[in-house]
């Protein structure tokens, strides 16, 4: 399903993600808008799904976060059962911030996050090398993030 967004809409969906925080009433006053309709276009877009969850980002460092990864996943067959049940299994993992089906040499790339070395280690043994469909995992470590951006290009 898809929705129609006008100028209205975009400017309101620029200032969430720049502050999801703020009332309404700022939102308001921002986008030169009265809060009452203001309200009613972001009750829309949410239950539209155009917004689809509020959250904090986190500073990895300051909460103990010390190990970023790209992990590269290949299936024993890329079948709709094995893949069916990688994704099962990966929705439970904690360490995995986001799963990507993707083409080339691997079916899947995640970003995963853990504490230390010795608890990556253990995540790759213990959890994503117990699923029974992965054939391969191939990882790259981040030693620097020079960006990082939620908001999409409105």
């Amino acid at each position: 399903m898809s929705i129609t967004l006008d100028k209205t809409d975009i400017a309101i969906l620029r200032a969430l993600q720049d502050d999801g925080r703020m009332t309404n009433a700022e939102l308001a006053e921002k986008i030169h808008l009265s809060p009452t309709p203001c309200l009613r276009r972001v009750k829309r877009l949410e239950e539209a799904g155009v917004i689809d969850h509020y959250t904090a980002e986190i500073n990895r460092s300051l909460v103990g976060i010390e190990i970023s990864a790209f992990v590269f996943v290949q299936l024993q067959r890329n079948s709709k059962e094995n893949a069916a049940q990688f994704e099962r299994a990966v929705v439970e993992l904690n360490e995995v911030q986001e799963c990507f089906v993707v083409t080339g040499g691997h079916d899947y790339m995640l970003s995963v996050a853990t504490r230390n070395l010795a608890s990556y280690d253990r995540f790759i043994k213990e959890k994503l090398g117990s699923i029974e469909a992965v054939s391969k995992v191939d990882t790259t470590i981040v030693l620097n993030q020079v960006k990082s951006r939620r908001q999409l290009p409105l």
